[in-house]
């Protein structure tokens, strides 16, 4: 059996990448990074969306009750 992952080529036996694994990657590592870009920032943008709607609620339409009356004392 070859070192690594089972039969991979791709990592040695510290589990890192070999120079195979990198040139397989190196075509799509702009691509990754463009869509990991958008999709971070469309993540972020309805996070911020999100909050400013939340934080200009005034929260008049919710009745809030009054304060619990202390409790009586009962003696025996």
């Amino acid at each position: 059996m070859a070192a690594g992952f089972g039969s991979s080529s791709y990592y040695d036996k510290g589990y890192r990448q070999s120079p195979a694994l990198i040139r397989a990657r190196r075509p799509y590592f702009f691509k990754n990074v463009v869509v990991g870009t958008a999709v971070a920032a469309f993540a972020v943008g309805v996070y911020i969306y999100t909050i400013n709607a939340i934080g200009q609620d005034e929260f008049e339409d919710v009745k809030v009750p009054s304060s619990p009356s202390p409790p009586e004392n009962k003696t025996r």
